[in-house]
Order: structure tokens, then sequence, then C-alpha cells
């Protein structure tokens, strides 16, 4: 028997989590984390936390299991949403889902556990883990859940090997249907309550408005870009070597000029929006639904153009800085002039994508073998082995 912490978020995947370790026979503690206070822009209740450690304590009374609260907002404004702030701010689409698993639920979250003398910490992530042993250590494999419907591995992409030595993921093998079936057997009260939505630990937010915390609305123009402007897009050819100025025409090959386009509208501030987004133009009377191409918040200008198959909407290739290089696998690093093959996702849910990695001094490209749309900076793209996720990387 172990001595189990486990996340209690208030949803029913935790709930099932605990009530799983507690069948098992462990010692089961439940960790509440309160990271944010703040309304401002929250579209759905005044306390969205509150409502969650309502639940929370409910499940765990249910199950007869201790309690704990611990409040992180300090750490999180600083850590994850003054982050998520700055990269708007530089017009790049931050996932702040991601931060927030590296930097709270498995940093300050794996530190608070230590308090309880904990064996183990486990999660209600749709993912899974194994060890293996290499040259006599003991590595750790990040693996996709088994409800390809619900895998959640890409967001934790961003994690270590510290910090996945302690995790459980009790019900990463499990299907969504069957946790619901359990909590109501169970008579939990989070049986069928509906998913959290939104920005972690945030809730569902008015982006603009809740953005406008620190970024202050700005007018600025909207300009289309025509489809027929001239745009020289090689097509890779499968299992090719690339030299590095290749590479380089493969990223910027849709880059298009400002001069290219005419003014069909306005905004309130590039900085709220992100490349691929419909919603908020407000721009009416065209043939297509209108996406946004680029959003340059040094001119503060909006780029947008005409339907899902715009040419400069649709990419072969990203970049990779090689100081925002992360590897799940240490023991799997690239060397400079290496290339490799794996299935890559650009954001949670994609289906995987075969792709073609090299590994250069100054960073990693990333080479599809079909057209990606919507590739974002500052958004991460996170690279698997079958279903091993080994590595990720914010885009530039």
């Amino acid at each position: 028997m172990a001595k189990i912490v486990v996340g209690i978020s208030g949803g029913v995947d935790s709930s099932v989590a605990a009530y799983l370790l507690k069948k098992q026979g462990h010692d089961v503690i439940g960790l509440f984390m309160i990271n944010w206070h703040d309304t401002a822009g929250i579209l759905e209740g005044d306390c969205p936390w509150h409502d969650d450690l309502i639940f929370a304590e409910l499940v765990t009374k249910k199950l007869d299991i201790p309690l704990h609260t611990v409040d992180f907002s300090d750490q999180y404004r600083k850590r994850v949403v003054d982050y998520m702030f700055d990269e708007y701010q530089k017009g790049r689409t931050p996932n702040p889902d991601v931060l927030c698993n590296r930097e709270v639920k498995f940093d300050l979250f794996l530190e608070k556990t230590k308090e309880l003398k904990a064996d183990y910490i486990a999660t209600g992530h749709y993912c899974r883990k194994d060890t293996i042993q290499k040259n006599g250590k003991a590595i750790h494999r990040l693996l996709a859940g088994s409800d390809p419907e619900k895998d959640q591995s890409y967001f934790l992409c961003q994690l270590n090997q510290r910090q996945l030595a302690p995790v459980i993921f009790p019900i990463g093998q499990m299907l969504k249907s069957e946790i619901r079936k359990i909590a109501a057997e169970q008579g939990l009260a989070t049986a069928k309550r509906k998913d959290s939505q939104g920005i972690c630990f945030v809730g569902k937010v008015d982006l603009p408005k809740f953005l406008q915390q620190k970024l202050h609305p700005k007018e600025g123009v909207i300009i289309e870009i025509p489809k027929d402007i001239p745009i020289d897009k090689k097509k890779p050819v499968a299992g090719k070597d690339y030299p590095l100025s290749e590479l380089i025409e493969f990223c910027n090959a849709d880059y298009f000029n400002s001069n290219d386009g005419s003014i069909i509208g306005k905004h309130n501030g590039a900085h709220y929006f992100t490349v691929g987004q419909r919603k908020g133009l407000n721009v009416g009377g065209k043939k297509e639904p209108l996406f946004v191409l680029s959003a340059d918040t040094d001119r503060n200008v909006l780029y947008v153009g005409q339907g899902h198959n715009h040419p400069c909407l649709n990419r072969y290739a990203l970049f990779i800085a090689k100081s925002d290089i992360h590897w799940i696998r240490e023991d799997l690093l690239m060397n400079s002039g290496e290339k490799r093959d794996y299935m890559v996702r650009i954001r949670y849910r994609q289906p995987l994508q075969k792709a073609t990695l090299y590994m250069q001094d100054n960073g990693i490209y990333i080479l599809f073998a079909r057209a990606q749309r919507g590739i974002t900076s500052g958004q991460f793209a996170a690279w698997y082995d079958d279903d091993e996720l080994l590595g990720s990387g914010v885009i530039e």
C-alpha cells in the first residue's frame, strides 16, 4: 500500500482516479488547488473555483478520504498568466494549459505533496506512463491515453523525467464512457458534471475582455490578402534530404507583402487575434468566411484571407529555436545534421501528422508530408513515436 496524493479538481476524471486508487487499497489524500481569483472576462459563474471546491468536498466525503486545499494563485499569475499576456502582446498565441501542467500541476503541486510525505501523486489525465531500463537507468515514457477522443498527452508535452517519476495516471487506459459509468455506480457527485472548458483554472473566457486587463484596445486596419497572389510554394518530396536554405524556404514560402491586399475593415487590437481565427472580425459581404492569416502587433494590422484553402493559411513547415526544444526522452536527443521521421501534432486533438524533423545548429525544422492549416507562433509542436510522446517545442 502506498500513500498517494490525488489532484482533485472537482471533475469526474480526478474523482474516479481517487476512487480507483482507494479501491486498490492505497492511502489516498485529495489535494485541491486554487489558482485564480479574478473574474474579469469569465463567461460563466462568479467564482468558478468555488463551485469546483464544493464538488471536490462532496467527492472526498463520499470516498472517505481527507481533502487539503492550497492556493497557488500568485505563482500561477506569474508563471502562466503573465507569460500568456506577454505572448499575446508579441502577436503570438500561447497555450496556457501546457504551461499550467509544467509550472503548476507537476511542479508546485509536486513540491506541496512532499509536505504530505506522499509516495506518489496521481491525476485524472487521459494518458499513460511506463518505465523502462536503459543502460542501468530508469526512463519514464509518456504514452497517449487509450481513449483517442480524450487523449491529453499533448498537454503534458513539456514535462521532464523528474516530474514524471512519481506520477500515476489511474484512468489513462480507460474510455470516458467507462469513467462516467463508474462515477454513477459509486454515487459520485461529479458523475454527470460537464468537462471544464477554457483556460486552465481560469475557465471559459471572453478572450479580448480577459486580455484587456493588461493589453489595451488599439484601433487598426484589417487587410484582405487575395487567394491569387503569387506564391512560390514547393511541395516536399518524401525522404529527400533538404539543405538548411530550402528548409527555411519551406517555413517562409507563404509570407506575403503588405502591399498585396486592400483594407476591408477595422479591429480593436491585433494582439487579440491569432492565426486561423474566424470569429470577431465583424466583416461581412464575402463569398467565403474570413480567417486571420497574420497578426502584426508592431504595426497593429490584421491580415485576413477567404476560405480554409487560402494558400497563406496552409504551410508545409515550421521552426523551433534551439532554446525552445524540450525532450521528455533526453536519451533520444538529436544531433545537428540528423533527421528523423516522427508523427507530429501542432494543437490539441489534431490527428497526428507524418513529418520529418531536421536538427540544425539553430534549432529544429519540422517538414510535414501534407500542408498544415494555421501553424501558429507561440503554440507547441509535439512529436511522437507510435503512441509515445518524445518531445516538444514552441513554434517560432
